[in-house]
């Protein structure tokens, strides 16, 4: 059931859009990582990897000024296999461009900012645009490192500061 669109500033949109897409990708079986550095200098919203091995991109949109004032959008494509865009329910879908994917959030239904998570759906499936070998390779290893690099900081605060205050007195 769609519910009206809240009446929430787009700070307050985006992490309840990200919390769902993040529940979806983990219902798919999707390992993701959130604000992932690509080689281009761009930063991917989310970036998914699949059990096959494919790199899924998706890029958060709070609303209609936030799709209309990225213009970088496509310099995510040649860094992943599939990308979706990732928006509220209530967003004008036909002004996204036909060859990607669309996921839709219900963002009213979790506004509350309570324990729900917000529903959401894949629904338009991306386009495979498979990656060549090695850059798969490549990102894979980027997305491998980045994962290990961040469970280490979690599981040891101490340890990371103090690996952070070495490798800057190098």
């Amino acid at each position: 059931m769609r519910s009206p669109q809240p009446d929430l500033p787009t700070a307050d949109i985006q992490p309840v859009i990200r919390r769902a897409v993040a529940c979806l990708c983990a219902q798919h079986d999707w390992a993701v990582l959130h604000e992932m550095p690509l080689p281009n200098g761009r930063r991917a919203d989310i970036m998914a990897l699949c059990p096959a091995g494919r790199l899924t991109c998706i890029e958060i949109k709070s609303g209609l000024p936030d799709f209309r004032s990225d213009l970088k959008w496509p310099q995510y494509r040649p860094w992943c296999d599939a990308f979706y865009f990732a928006v509220p329910h209530s967003f004008p879908q036909t002004v996204l461009p036909d060859d990607v994917g669309v996921m839709v959030v219900d963002v009213a239904a979790a506004s509350g900012y309570g324990p729900a998570i917000a529903d959401a759906a894949i629904i338009r499936p991306a386009p495979m645009h498979k990656l060549a070998a090695a850059r798969r390779r490549s990102v894979t290893h980027r997305f491998a490192m980045l994962a290990a690099q961040r469970l280490n900081r979690m599981e040891d605060p101490a340890l990371a500061t103090v690996l952070r205050t070495a490798l800057r007195s190098e």
